[in-house]
């Protein structure tokens, strides 16, 4: 059996190759947009893909199945409560599927969606998709009601159960992704390991289960409707080449170069998000409007194609082009936490902590104002102190550097800490307990 995990770390997603190379046949699930790295692969084990098989309708990005079937002419299957827009071959509960001498079982798992479904290979391994994943469950939330979703996970993760423990299980997502909170890094596990480990799994009682999962403080994607209409709506094409542009024109101008690079001399305007930081397309996505003119700024081509790849997978299909030249008239001065404690105790400066919540429950400096970076283009500077400096810290300095960005397009004198955080602070910190946490 051919069996192939790709895993993009960026969104923490994972997508899988399996076939038959003796038949010269395989399913393809799951894909991503850049469905390059799937054809290379089935082409080097001497396999043809002959059907893309979709766990559910994706939320978090854009989905390759439209590509596969527009240019190779390969039929898509999905389960019908997804009620797709485009043509499909409809998967039902206990359905069995045949690639060659390989078998692929479909276990109709609701809960993500009410469409979701794992699939079972050669009765060895299971491909979760979004419900099981290595260490935690799927969040309930995005397609329907919280509570709701909860219960059909719940009944979901019980028949996941029953598998035997031997069978290895292969996420839909590993650590990175938004669709989890206490997802583990590691690619694989076994249903043994999982019921032994995993605290989603311990819960006997759908009740309790659904007032631990239903109340989630996850941020959702600004991207996430766009994505799953894209992904339900009429395939999606490839786009053309990204194009090296003389001149940004008026445009959304997002800087992909590194926090000190883009600190050292910029094009008026511009966000920076790099791409070379983690998580670069979902916190792109909650800087960027898809509706806007969108060009980037990259150190060459390589780097503008890896941006556009990443930015694409997420939603935002039609860039204006990219930039490596500018008229990079403005900087920023980035601020050193031992500079951040002197200027602090003069008084001179007001500090922005833009972690999460509950990131800044667990430890913040004393008198700083908090509004997680994600909020910060649509919240503007409501409440921010502008008279003076506004220095810009989360844990390890990317946020911040994002965080500084959309601040000084918006005027304000911004400056971020980018060698540290909170949790380095010298000075004393608060920490904040809500009421009816532990």
């Amino acid at each position: 059996m051919l069996f192939r995990q790709f895993v993009d770390d960026d969104l923490g997603c994972a997508s899988y190759l399996i076939g038959d190379p003796s038949k010269g046949e395989a399913f393809l699930v799951d894909p991503a947009y850049a469905i390059e790295q799937y054809l290379e692969a089935a082409d080097e084990a001497g396999v043809r893909i002959v059907r893309v098989l979709e766990t559910h309708t994706h939320a978090d990005h854009v989905s390759g199945h439209g590509r596969v079937a527009l240019e190779h002419g390969v039929p898509i299957s999905v389960h019908p409560l997804a009620e797709p827009e485009f043509p499909f071959e409809p998967l039902e509960d206990g359905q069995e599927l045949q690639v060659g001498s390989v078998s692929v079982r479909v276990i109709h798992t609701p809960g993500h969606r009410p469409e979701h479904c794992a699939f079972v290979v050669d009765d060895g391994l299971v491909l979760t998709g979004d419900s099981l994943f290595i260490g935690d469950a799927a969040r309930p939330d995005l397609a329907i009601e919280a509570r709701e979703g909860a219960e059909g996970l719940f009944h979901s993760l019980q028949r996941l159960k029953e598998l035997p423990d031997t069978y290895e299980v292969y996420p839909g997502h590993v650590a990175g992704s938004l669709c989890g909170a206490a997802m583990s890094p590691d690619h694989s596990s076994t249903i043994g390991d999982e019921k032994r480990t995993n605290a989603k799994l311990e819960y006997g009682d759908v009740q309790a289960f659904i007032n631990a999962t239903a109340s989630l403080s996850t941020p959702r994607p600004p991207t996430t409707a766009r994505v799953v209409a894209l992904n339900k709506g009429p395939f999606v094409r490839a786009t053309a080449k990204l194009e090296h542009l003389a001149d940004p024109g008026k445009a959304t101008i997002l800087d992909v170069r590194t926090a000190e690079t883009h600190a050292a001399g910029h094009v008026h305007g511009a966000f920076n998000v790099p791409a070379s930081g983690s998580s670069f397309a979902t916190r792109a996505g909650f800087v960027l409007d898809p509706e806007e003119r969108i060009v980037i700024h990259a150190t060459d081509e390589a780097e503008a194609a890896e941006a556009a790849r990443g930015l694409r997978a997420v939603g935002f299909l039609e860039l204006a082009g990219y930039v490596t030249q500018g008229q990079m008239t403005e900087t920023s001065v980035p601020i050193e936490l031992g500079e951040l404690e002197q200027l602090l105790e003069q008084g001179v400066v007001q500090v922005l902590d833009v972690r999460e919540k509950s990131e800044r429950d667990e430890a913040y400096i004393p008198g700083s104002l908090h509004i997680p970076f994600r909020l910060l283009r649509g919240f503007g500077t409501e409440g921010v102190n502008t008279d003076k400096p506004v220095v810009t810290i989360c844990e390890s300095g990317m946020r911040a550097s994002i965080a500084a960005s959309v601040l000084t397009a918006a005027g304000v004198d911004a400056r971020p800490v980018l060698n540290g955080g909170v949790n380095d602070w010298p000075g004393g910190t608060v920490s904040f307990r809500r009421c009816g946490s532990t």
